[in-house]
Formats: C-alpha cells, sequence, structure tokens
C-alpha cells in the first residue's frame, strides 16, 4: 500500500516538474476546472460552460502592479461584458485570502479562483513556476501575500460550446480586457 502511495506521489511529481501539461490549443474543448473563489466557496466551471462566453485569464501575483491593472481593466468594462454575454474569472495562485484582499482593495466584480498548486493552469497549458510573497500597504495596514505558485500571463476564450476560441500567451494587461471584447465584438 504505501509503495503505491510513493508511487502515484512521484508520478505526479514527475508529471508537473517535467511539464508534461496539457496544451489547450484553437478549437479544442476547454478542460473541466473548479477551485475555490476570493468567498472559500467552490465554483466549477461546469456551472458556466455553456451559458455564456468564459474568459478565463491567468496572471501571476494579486496586488502587483501589472495584475492590478489587468484586474482593474476588467472591472471597468462590467457593463460591455454582460451585454455581451461575457464571464470573467481570473486565475493565480494566489490563496483565499490573498484573492478577498485583492477584491476588496480594489472594488473587483468578478470570479478570482485560487490554483495554489497549479492544477488549472497545468489544464490549459500554461507555465507554472515556484511561488513568492509580496508586502503591500491596503487600506487596512500592511499585508504579506505569500503565494505557493506563479502563472504566466495568459488569456482564454471559451465559447457556449465550450470550444477554446482565443489564446493570448503574449498578454498585455492594459490591454487585456479591450482586446477580449474586441475579439467577442468580432464574432457577433
Amino acid at each position: 500500500m504505501k509503495s503505491k502511495y510513493y508511487l502515484t506521489v512521484l508520478a505526479f511529481v514527475l508529471t508537473f516538474s517535467l511539464g508534461m501539461y496539457a496544451q489547450v490549443n484553437k478549437g479544442d474543448l476547454a478542460p473541466d476546472f473548479a477551485a475555490n473563489n476570493q468567498n472559500g466557496e467552490l465554483w466549477t466551471s461546469k456551472d458556466y460552460y455553456g451559458k455564456k462566453y468564459l474568459v478565463v485569464y491567468f496572471y501571476p501575483a494579486a496586488m502587483t502592479s501589472g495584475c492590478t491593472k489587468q484586474a482593474c481593466s476588467y472591472r471597468d468594462i462590467e457593463k460591455e461584458l454582460k451585454d455581451l454575454g461575457v464571464e470573467v474569472v481570473g486565475v493565480s495562485g494566489d490563496a483565499v485570502k490573498n484573492l478577498k484582499i485583492f477584491e476588496q482593495e480594489h472594488h473587483l466584480n468578478f470570479t478570482l479562483l485560487s490554483d495554489i498548486q497549479g492544477v488549472i493552469a497545468h489544464k490549459f497549458g500554461v507555465p507554472v513556476s515556484d511561488g513568492g510573497t509580496i508586502n503591500k500597504e491596503t487600506a487596512k495596514g500592511k499585508v504579506e501575500l505569500p503565494r505557493a505558485v506563479t502563472t504566466k500571463r495568459w488569456t482564454f476564450i471559451i465559447d457556449k460550446n465550450r470550444m477554446v476560441i482565443y489564446i493570448d500567451k503574449g498578454v498585455n494587461p492594459m490591454n487585456d480586457s479591450e482586446n477580449v471584447i474586441d475579439f467577442i465584438k468580432g464574432l457577433k
């Protein structure tokens, strides 16, 4: 029994350390995934597939300048996204606590998912590296924000048929939401 456990753990470690993870391409069905959101509630992709366009954007770390600009740009176009039938989900290696601080500090109005082991990132083929800790001054004082993993900044759009229709692996955080809006408008 112990050897089976160790073999399972070894296979898991080798899979992720050698970079053998899914590679999602345009035209592929999006993978199922689930994680806790900024409120500690379980969020699952199955509840959203087939209902709206789903934007899944991966970002390195909550409360950093580029990630804040990217998140706030999505926040600021909430009405336009809603009118186009778009649901936005931000994914990072931050703990739920960090995501809640991020949401409150910047008045974010969409779901943030905690992918502390990089499982969702691996399902989408997004590169993952070691985490880190940042210290930030917030409205409530100084906070320490550790994260287990750091993901690359990539954005995916999934259509109502669960098909991946857009992938951006070279995301500029300032233009990401605008590029997403332009792409979806081009479909109409």
